[in-house]
């Protein structure tokens, strides 16, 4: 069961996790161990633990242990559990609570770039995104529209920062993920993948292209916010593939983008 205290009884650490360290901070915590993150929200929270993550304690406001947030609380075992009204816990971590719970759990070694490919047959690359809202948005396209894995340059924002999986719903729990490492699309291609990538080059074909969506392993690439994938990315790649565009528009944001190619490529037509 729970250990269900006043939020006033919150030791420093505790404190110092959820207000004074910031997310990097929280992710060099143990080092050279993996460090902590923090989940927010009944939904998010309740994917990480079923996904086998570890939490640590939690905060929440006192009316919602019968509500969402109670719904959680069996699988969170004795941790400490700091419940109070809004102001009380605003007062003290200066967060205020919009979505019912905050969990701090510990994070998870990542596997090795191979090891996460191996027997895929659809995955998206994240090239430099460093919005942590598209990172979230594009975890739950891939989650949702056939992607088997989501592999970040090391330029990425993290997909476990707070902003991150919740805008994900939680899918950054549910579809592996690792950081890409160097020579990575090189390391792709040894593994038999066919890359793509999303950009509007002279020579792009369509995202409808019948090769294209006959690949049998397929990386579909897309990169970051304003200034879309590196050149050499570009350069190295199998395709480089186009979303037609109507009304003068040239491009889609990242997370739109990433809706509609993994819709079109997510499964070997």
């Amino acid at each position: 069961m729970p250990d269900i205290r006043d939020v006033s009884l919150m030791s420093k650490e505790d404190t110092d996790i959820y207000s004074r360290l910031k997310e990097p901070q929280l992710l060099h915590i143990y080092e050279p161990g993996p460090g902590l993150f923090i989940a927010e929200s009944p939904k998010v929270i309740g994917r990480a633990l079923n996904a086998g993550y570890e939490p640590v304690s939690m905060v929440l406001e006192s009316g919602d242990i019968d509500g969402e947030a109670g719904e959680i609380l069996e699988q969170c075992g004795d941790i400490p559990v700091y419940a109070g009204d809004s102001d009380s816990i605003r007062d003290l971590i200066d967060i205020k609570l919009v979505r019912g719970a905050l969990c701090a759990m510990k994070r998870r070694s990542l596997p090795g770039l191979e090891e996460i490919c191996s027997g895929k047959k659809r995955i998206a690359v994240l090239e430099n995104v460093t919005n942590p809202s598209n990172v979230g948005a594009a975890f739950r396209s891939a989650a949702a529209l056939g992607m088997e894995a989501v592999i970040l340059t090391d330029e990425c924002s993290d997909p476990l920062y707070r902003r991150s999986a919740r805008v994900s719903m939680g899918t950054v729990f549910q579809v592996p993920w690792t950081f890409a490492g160097p020579g990575w699309i090189d390391r792709l291609h040894m593994m038999g993948f066919k890359t793509a990538a999303m950009a509007l080059e002279e020579d792009s074909v369509s995202i409808d292209d019948a090769e294209l969506m006959g690949e049998e392993q397929l990386a579909v690439i897309l990169g970051n916010e304003g200034d879309g994938l590196f050149p050499e990315t570009i350069e190295k790649c199998s395709y480089t593939v186009m979303i037609p565009m109507s009304n003068g528009v040239d491009s889609l944001n990242v997370a739109a983008a990433s809706a509609v190619a993994f819709w079109q490529l997510g499964k070997k037509r």
